[in-house]
């Protein structure tokens, strides 16, 4: 068990500020006021998305991003709110109220500091890649569908959170089909899809706007976020033409231009245990997505490799805070993270920074988010959903073998059909079980000629509890063999041995004396014999 004197408490910025330069400084402004021109309407959207106010988003990237990235163990993450969140924040919202998504929230972030203290951030890494594959594959759809009202300008109150009820309240809506948000939707989307690609090395634009007066422009140009540029356009080209499409200030008004108010959740231990499901599915989609993230990070540069166990710890303080601002579930967030990386950044301080520029535009041009369309907010998730998804996985399935395609799909259908929480903890035992099934294949008794009373085997792998039946075999042999028995099994591939696998060789040796015969284990490994004299089996053997 990990000691309390093992404990340690050490951002990554204390050691990314060693040597720090003033080129490093500008690099790390020019990537953080990238990422937070980028962070600015996938925050929004986030939380629209979820069932929240605009402002809810804004203040997560806000807060949580700078105590992510004050306190975190990676250099180059980007923390605040993330899509993976949209259907899990937008079902507790739904069930239990927003205040009691406060309070899952400021409890998973309690969860989330515990685990990083008893430093067991390496245990995601135990999560089976099909599964997260599956649950990302799943939830992508579900962002997808949630944004179908918006994109479609339909006339819907309130969305539920069930898939099939969706379903069927878009179905009875279409009716109320607006062409013009469809339209803003759809050409915001093929824009996200089309922007990069004007700027690539080999484009006919590139190549055209490839002259002395106009490189500069370019490469200006090419810099600048494709959600931004969509959001501002269509928002404007929506505004001059006065098209007939729900607004963030039509469906939610004005978004507060001063700092929020600080507040206390109403606690109490009736409640927490009520919420004891949501927190759990909060923290562990949170540690899971942040050191996902992180991993990919690290792939992405040859800077020092993160620190699971103090990205947890950070993440723990900013969803334990954040709520007290009325704030939702915050993550690492691989979109704004590969921007940060792809703009320069290098340490902690770009983080900080893409938190401070969200902050100063919200404080400065927050009356401007009032004319910005929801059918533009759907389609930049729609692309956010594209991109999160991992869908040439599910063309390679036949090069994989059933577990990984039954954990795959069965997970993918579960996070869709029912949610989160259940797709991964089915997830997980299915997986326990395959992996024991699969395990249990591998140990083999190979029978070896014996003389006269003499009965020889030879034990391959791990004896543990998935495998004890195939020591059944050797017991039957022993019973209709000849009387007084010498029973010598060969160890030396015996890998492994535990208290079941130690439990089916007693029964062997009983059935041995009874017959009035001895059982002898031979080049025993260390594991095993660990097992054995531990529990006293090796005195038996010898007194027998």
């Amino acid at each position: 068990m990990t000691r309390l004197t093992a404990f340690r408490f050490r951002p990554r910025l204390l050691d990314a500020l060693h040597g720090y330069t003033r080129s490093r400084f500008a690099a790390d402004l020019g990537a953080g006021i990238t990422v937070g021109i980028v962070a600015l309407p996938l925050a929004m959207a986030f939380a629209i998305a979820s069932g929240l106010k605009p402002e809810a988003g804004l203040w997560t990237a806000i807060i949580a991003g700078l105590l992510i990235s004050l306190l975190g163990g990676s250099n180059v993450q980007i923390g605040g709110p993330a899509g993976a969140f949209i259907v899990i924040v937008y079902g507790i919202v739904e069930r239990y109220g927003l205040a009691n998504l406060l309070i899952a929230t400021t409890c998973a972030g309690v969860l989330l500091f515990v685990l990083g203290v008893l430093r067991l951030g390496t245990l995601v890494r135990y999560v089976p890649v099909s599964i997260v594959i599956g649950f990302t594959n799943g939830i992508a759809v579900l962002i997808a569908l949630s944004q179908a009202r918006d994109l479609l300008g339909l006339q819907v109150a309130r969305m539920p959170a069930d898939f099939f009820a969706q379903i069927k309240v878009l179905g009875a809506s279409m009716g109320s089909f607006n062409p013009s948000a469809f339209g803003l939707g759809m050409a915001c989307l093929l824009g996200l899809f089309v922007w990069p690609r004007l700027w690539a090395d080999k484009s006919p634009l590139h190549l055209a706007m490839d002259l002395p007066g106009m490189r500069r422009a370019s490469r200006v140009s090419a810099r600048l976020p494709g959600p931004v540029v969509a959001l501002v356009t269509l928002t404007l080209f929506a505004w001059f033409f006065s098209l007939p499409v729900e607004t963030i200030g039509s469906r939610f008004g004005a978004i507060p231009r001063g700092l929020p108010a600080f507040a206390l959740p109403e606690f109490s231990w009736e409640t927490v245990k009520l919420l004891l499901t949501p927190t759990l599915t909060i923290a562990m989609l949170g540690a899971i997505e942040s050191l996902l993230c992180a991993r990919v990070a690290d792939q992405l540069t040859s800077l020092p490799r993160h620190d699971p166990n103090q990205e947890l710890m950070a993440q723990g303080v900013a969803n334990f805070i954040t709520p007290f601002f009325g704030g939702m579930p915050a993550t690492g967030t691989i979109a704004r993270t590969v921007t940060n990386v792809r703009s320069g950044g290098t340490t902690p301080v770009a983080g900080i920074l893409h938190a401070c520029t969200v902050a100063v535009i919200v404080l400065a041009a927050a009356p401007l988010a009032l004319y910005v369309p929801l059918a533009v907010l759907a389609g930049i998730l729609l692309f956010v959903a594209w991109n999160m998804g991992e869908w040439h996985e599910f063309a390679r399935l036949g090069h994989y073998s059933t577990h990984y395609r039954l954990l795959l799909l069965g997970t993918f259908f579960l996070t869709v059909v029912f949610d989160l929480t259940v797709a991964v903890q089915v997830g997980l035992v299915l997986a326990c079980a395959l992996f024991i099934r699969r395990m249990s294949s591998l140990f083999t008794v190979e029978p070896m000629e014996g003389d006269g009373p003499l009965i020889h085997y030879r034990l391959y792998g791990a004896l543990f509890f998935g495998a004890v039946a195939k020591i059944d075999p050797v017991v039957q042999a022993v019973e209709k063999g000849p009387d007084r028995p010498v029973v010598v099994l060969d160890a030396l591939q015996l890998v492994l041995l535990d208290t079941s696998g130690l439990d089916a060789l007693r029964q062997l040796h009983k059935a041995v004396l009874l017959r009035g015969g001895t059982l002898r284990l031979e080049n025993l490994q260390q594991q095993p014999r660990g097992v054995i004299e531990l529990a006293g089996f090796d005195r038996e053997l010898a007194a027998s």
